[in-house]
């Protein structure tokens, strides 16, 4: 599996959710519980959620995810709630800000690509008009349902996160990855991988959303 990022809601309650059949790689801590059956894999169509999670999974990589999980609220405190505009003005005092606060992922290249990343966005945005169709258009602006019996059948990269990547980086974005970029679709719903025996791989299927 590919690695995501963390609801905020507590652990699910009652022993018949929690001896629910879910995908091997969630474990029983509360936070991977709730993310694992609230977010990963519900499409999300929000031009501001979808840059924070790119973001986020940037941050992931070569990482734990377990890391980002537990720092999500402090990101959001620390990156003006992924506001792209206010990010796009960030200087070097606030640089050195976020690079001395234990909050977050201390790592500078990381920060600086969500500064270039913003205003990567904004540009993005001022040309196309929507985040979310620029990216959804590589699933065809569908959820692509999978049939994975087993995490080991999980991709670590598709040919359509090697397309969103390529366009990603000529549009000047930084750490988006093929495998940055999948772990991403998977998080936001664009392919479902939860597996099989899992109880939200039917769950988070919705109706197709195609592009106007």
């Amino acid at each position: 599996m590919t690695d995501h990022r963390a609801a905020q809601t507590s652990r699910p309650a009652g022993e018949e959710q929690m001896n629910r059949k879910r995908c091997t790689w969630v474990s029983d801590e509360p936070i991977y519980l709730a993310y694992h059956d609230q977010e990963w894999g519900v499409p999300d169509h929000s031009d501001r959620a979808l840059f924070e999670k790119l973001i986020l999974d940037g941050f992931q990589a070569g990482l734990s995810w377990i890391t980002i999980l537990r720092k999500r609220e402090h990101f959001r405190k620390a990156f003006d709630d992924f506001d792209p505009a206010k990010i796009s003005r960030y200087r070097d005092a606030k640089i050195r800000r976020l690079l001395e606060d234990p909050g977050i992922v201390r790592n500078r290249q990381k920060v600086l690509a969500t500064v270039t990343n913003a205003r990567a966005y904004l540009e993005l945005k001022k040309d196309i008009g929507s985040f979310d169709r620029f990216l959804w258009q590589f699933t065809g602006g569908k959820t692509k349902v999978n049939a994975y019996k087993s995490e080991s059948e999980l991709p670590a990269s598709t040919d359509e996160s090697v397309a969103m990547s390529k366009a990603l980086i000529e549009h000047g974005f930084k750490f988006v990855g093929p495998t940055i970029c999948y772990a991403f679709m998977q998080a936001v719903g664009m392919v479902n991988d939860h597996t099989t025996d899992c109880f939200r791989h039917r769950a988070v299927q919705k109706k197709p959303r195609t592009l106007s």
